[in-house]
């Protein structure tokens, strides 16, 4: 089986990616088109964008396959990007977003979830919503990771948010939470089964055989051997420590402002971050229009170009693909990874 990223696809599936539209007035509607129109250039496996197609044709001329049936895509894929219809969300105007298009977003996410869950599809791609609107319907989760986790009965702590671009990934231990409230949240068994979870990830998706772990910090300088804070000192080297027991690659705690540069970034595979700024700042800093939001610990693939709905920018043909681009091609490699190594089982 190879190790290398360079994955054989005589061994792919025929069997789709299923791409949600996300919020159908956002630019999850555009850049799955645009991703469409470079599937060649981009060697894209085929997929299908799961929502209202009247969100594409809003914003897009190019043509659009409505279709019933996933076995339909293969067929349709090459002359058009197929869509799946999930329901009608109303009267979409592009950078409005309102409730019918959130329910739409909504339900087009959960078909997708159960398309890949059923085995129709073989990797998830979501596309960007509005965690707001979708409050405002009574979305209960903090964002799309938990709700996929729970659909599948992973537990909070055993899913984890991973971005990754050519040259760096990171992981946020704590993600969409006040700033003020990581520190009481950071405990040795969340960064013990965050890392663990990440380690696994790594190996099953990546093919990552021994993969290195290196742990951000939560204070300035890594708290100065606790003159400016004791989180390094009583919570994540205590972790560190379990994880090497265990024979993970583990090492920290680190300065957060030493991490990123260059030379750093070759040192490790991925960066635990205490925090969502700490991880989201230098990977969209440097990755910023080719970032993607990979969740760990399910037993499906998921991904997500890692970017928001860009209201402001949403129907004017100016949304940069290549972050959903890069979404959708992670998913197929780390597809394609899976099935081979579960050919490989004897």
């Amino acid at each position: 089986m190879p190790s290398s990223n360079i994955v054989d696809r005589r061994v792919t599936a025929v069997l789709p990616l299923a791409v949600s539209m996300g919020d159908p007035a956002g630019i999850g509607p555009e850049i799955i088109a645009k991703a469409w129109e470079r599937r060649v250039a981009n060697a894209l496996p085929p997929f299908v964008a799961v929502g209202d197609a009247r969100a594409v044709e809003r914003v897009w001329n190019g043509p659009v396959a409505r279709i019933a049936d996933l076995g339909e895509v293969a067929a349709a894929f090459p002359q058009a990007l197929p869509v799946l219809t999930v329901e009608d969300a109303g009267d979409i105007t592009p950078g409005v977003p309102d409730a019918e298009g959130a329910r739409c977003a909504l339900h087009s996410l959960e078909l997708a979830v159960g398309l890949v869950r059923t085995g129709a599809a073989r990797a998830l791609v979501t596309g960007p919503v509005s965690k707001a609107q979708l409050y405002a319907i009574g979305f209960t989760h903090p964002g799309q990771t938990e709700f996929v986790a729970e659909r599948y009965g992973v537990a909070g702590d055993n899913a984890v948010m991973m971005l990754a671009g050519p040259s760096l990934k990171v992981v946020p231990i704590t993600t969409h939470v006040p700033l003020n409230e990581v520190s009481g949240l950071l405990s040795v068994e969340l960064i013990v089964a965050k890392a663990r979870a990440t380690a696994r990830g790594l190996l099953r998706n990546f093919g990552i055989e021994n993969p290195r772990l290196a742990f951000a910090g939560f204070n300035p300088h890594a708290g100065e051997q606790g003159a400016l804070g004791r989180e390094e000192i009583d919570i994540i080297a205590p972790a560190i420590a379990i994880l090497r027991e265990e024979g993970i690659d583990a090492s920290g705690p680190f300065a957060a402002d030493t991490m990123f540069h260059p030379r750093a970034r070759t040192t490790y595979d991925v960066v635990m971050c205490c925090y969502h700024d700490q991880a989201l700042v230098p990977l969209k800093t440097i990755h910023f229009d080719e970032g993607v939001n990979m969740t760990l610990g399910l037993p499906i693939v998921r991904t997500s170009p890692d970017h928001g709905t860009a209201f402001a920018i949403a129907g004017k043909n100016v949304a940069e693909p290549g972050a959903m681009i890069a979404a959708i091609a992670m998913a197929g490699e780390a597809a394609d990874r899976r099935e081979q190594t579960a050919a490989c089982k004897p």
